[in-house]
């Protein structure tokens, strides 16, 4: 039997007959720039994260890039960011015009090592990004206490955390503002692209709302240089339908990660730590193997498909070549770029296959 590393096509005829009749009620109401649609899914989104305010933005990485623009960040500052994450992270500091700072991962969690944030903050500095890479939360309590102290924007980035929890509290309103993804992977993910930011901070979130359109609040008058980003309706609508069952596809998710870290505690795979007080949405489930080439050869000859996420860091894409950060510079992220292999993990991924999953790994 082949497994998928996540069969997208299954969530989507799981759900068919609602996802069709809020396309269909979206497509009658006539209306297909934000609207009732955008509205209520904001409205959604904002109670079940426990944030103030929602705003609906056009991807993961515009959600980034309107957060750092409302909160002033240009050429001449300074953005720490992890070293091992998606480049988007990087991306979106870049397009602000200021300058990224990484910082290294604790080896245990995949997430960037508050111990090793302070020593990166220079008077430049203007706000930290942690990563709740994987869905498994960011330790926020250091890095928010950091942020405080210093006066930095804590801005988090949970484009793989919906449904995650830290200290018994969703990810959604611990920081400054935190910036979301619903690319159709994503444990809340829409049929085609889709963001949004999230934040307690009702100047940021007023200004994150002028930003996303043209920076303006009425037609025709623009009080900023803003831009064009706006989630669409239509796939507002299916975010609606997709979050009813958010937290019941997590826990499909929950119990395939508490399988394979049962099955493989004793063997000699490098398995995901939790930080202590936090719950994972399990985005997905990645091991670390010093063989990792050889064994993701062997599970595809025995029909298991894996990803690697991510096999190049930032600091060694083509795009950051000009920074200058030769190999060996930054060891922990190299490191794991060679080691981690993504197993399947997914909401409709049956228990039979989890095992058969074990099974190639075990052979």
């Amino acid at each position: 039997m082949s497994i998928p590393f996540l069969d997208l096509k299954k969530g989507y005829e799981e759900l068919r007959d609602e996802i069709h009749e809020a396309m269909y009620k979206s497509l009658d109401r006539g209306w297909y720039i934000g609207g009732e649609d955008v509205d209520c899914f904001e409205s959604e989104f904002s109670r079940y994260v426990d944030a103030d305010n929602c705003i609906g933005v056009a991807n993961g990485l515009d959600a980034l890039r309107l957060a750092l623009a409302a909160m002033e960040v240009g050429v001449g500052d300074e953005v720490i960011v992890p070293t091992h994450t998606f480049i988007a992270t990087w991306l979106a500091v870049s397009h602000a015009g200021a300058t990224v700072v990484p910082v290294e991962p604790d080896e245990k969690t995949f997430n960037i090592d508050p111990l090793k944030i302070v020593s990166a903050i220079t008077p430049r500095t203007k706000v930290i990004i942690p990563v709740h890479l994987y869905g498994q939360p960011a330790d926020l309590d250091p890095i928010l206490e950091i942020g405080k102290m210093y006066g930095i924007f804590i801005l988090e980035d949970a484009a793989q955390a919906h449904g995650a929890s830290y200290k018994g509290r969703r990810i959604g309103g611990h920081g400054d503002a935190v910036a979301w993804s619903f690319y159709p992977g994503k444990n809340l993910g829409a049929l085609g692209d889709g963001g949004a930011i999230t934040t307690n901070n009702a100047a940021l979130a007023e200004k994150i709302r002028l930003l996303r359109n043209y920076g303006s609040s009425k037609k025709y008058h623009h009080e900023l240089i803003g831009f064009n980003s706006r989630l669409d309706p239509l796939q507002a609508a299916v975010l609606s339908v997709k979050l009813r069952h958010l937290d019941e596809w997590n826990n499909r998710r929950k119990a395939i990660a508490q399988t394979y870290l049962t099955a493989l505690s004793k063997s000699e795979y490098i398995l995901p730590t939790l930080v202590e007080g936090s719950d994972s949405s399990w985005h997905l489930f990645v091991v670390r193997s010093k063989a990792r080439d050889l064994l993701q050869t062997k599970l595809r000859e025995k029909g298991v498909e894996t990803l690697i996420h991510y096999p190049v860091p930032p600091h060694q894409q083509q795009a950051y070549s000009t920074l200058g950060w030769e190999r060996g510079r930054l060891s922990i992220s190299e490191k794991m770029a060679d080691e981690i292999l993504s197993l399947p993990i997914g909401p409709h991924q049956t228990m039979l296959q989890t095992e058969q999953v074990i099974m190639a790994l075990s052979m």
